[in-house]
């Protein structure tokens, strides 16, 4: 079982979902950054399950403890940085059921099969969204480091249950959307519901509202973009940044689709329409609109990097569910019992913000043109 990923920045994640902790270790961080705490501990709380009526009721404080990694004096020291998430708040007895009987779309099946029925059931063990709070510690703290370097990342809700916020202004084809996308990246920044329309943004709300009190979940589509950064970072290939981004993002659990920049619609449109004419920069040569959404042959444009993420419904529903019994072969009905989200994709907000901030910290370190090589301070 790989829990890693990364080339030069490396993040391993450990831990099941009702194991006594989890958490992760990353290699490669630069040396002298200075992470800031607090903001981590704010950074994480938009994640932490239990603070919102959209949420599963498991309450936990998810205050990471870092046991490596930071000089006396709270910098990196180049030696790999581990930090440690506590489990206080799980009721494993809620999965015993589980063992024999698995519920359709999730892992409790494959994962019978392939490790033999020793697989950690409880609370979906290593299959479990709460493998994404270590995630987000190593992100948390690469979205500090690259903010340092001016490279920003923000993310919202793009959609939820087929209610559609406003999109994000990455495409540049008009006048001001630069200011605009700016704008917005500010206001995600503090908002307590992670949308830029209100009304949107309610709609949502109910609707998440209306399939929890029908014991069943939604979907929704978290929407992303970098800006800051040169041009030039990535690889063509197979170490390309859309590669490294979409491997990473694969790796958050209930995540079934990702898109850069115009995505499917793409195949719809004439190379006339799609392509991105290049107007005279103060670098060289930049993009006027971008439909590319910032990558073109895996390296950056130096425009905003756009990505789109499918997230499923949640799996684990109340409603009665069609299934087999393990240990006699008959078919069974399963009410699955425990604590969960009727919809992940708001919690899943800041953990793509965190997978791609690492994503893209690895890219910067491994594989930048010669003059923008990542150095403490530059």
């Amino acid at each position: 079982m790989s829990s890693t990923i990364g080339t030069s920045v490396r993040c391993t994640v450990f831990g099941q979902s009702h194991s006594e902790a989890i958490g992760c270790v990353v290699e490669g961080l630069p040396a002298g950054f200075r992470p800031d705490m607090g903001r981590l501990a704010r950074f994480m709380a938009r994640r932490a399950p239990g603070r919102d009526p959209w949420s599963t009721p498991r309450r936990e404080a998810d205050a990471p403890r870092i046991v490596s990694g930071l000089n006396p004096d709270g910098e990196t020291c180049g030696a790999p940085l581990c930090a440690i998430v506590a489990n206080t708040n799980t009721r494993s007895s809620d999965y015993e059921e589980l063992r024999r009987v698995p519920r359709p779309g999730h892992a409790d099946w494959p994962a019978q099969v392939r490790w033999e029925g020793f697989q950690d059931v409880a609370g979906g063990g290593h299959f479990s969204g709460r493998l994404t709070a270590p995630l987000c510690v190593a992100g948390g703290i690469c979205l500090q480091m690259l903010e340092g370097r001016g490279v920003s990342v923000a993310a919202h809700l793009a959609e939820v249950a087929g209610v559609a916020d406003e999109p994000l202004a990455y495409r540049l084809d008009a006048p001001g959307e630069e200011a605009a996308l700016r704008a917005q990246m500010a206001a995600l920044a503090d908002a307590a519901f992670p949308v830029l329309d209100a009304e949107a943004g309610e709609a949502m709300r109910a609707a998440v509202e209306e399939a929890r009190a029908g014991l069943d979940s939604v979907g929704g589509v978290v929407e992303c973009v970098a800006t800051g950064l040169p041009a030039g970072v990535g690889s063509p290939m197979f170490d390309g940044v859309e590669n490294l981004l979409a491997r990473a993002l694969f790796g958050i659990p209930a995540v079934k689709g990702v898109e850069f920049g115009s995505g499917f619609p793409a195949a719809s449109m004439r190379g006339s329409e799609h392509n991105d004419p290049y107007v005279p920069g103060a670098r060289g040569p930049q993009p006027a609109k971008n439909d590319a959404g910032g990558i073109l042959g895996g390296l950056t444009t130096g425009a905003p990097l756009r990505v789109a993420v499918a997230v499923k419904p949640t799996s684990s529903i109340g409603r009665p569910q069609r299934s087999v019994d393990i240990a006699t072969g008959e078919a069974a009905e399963l009410r699955v019992r425990g604590r969960h989200d009727p919809c992940i994709a708001p919690r899943a907000v800041p953990v793509v913000e965190a997978v791609c901030a690492l994503a893209l910290m690895d890219a910067l370190v491994t594989f930048s043109p010669r003059d923008a090589v990542w150095r403490p301070g530059n």
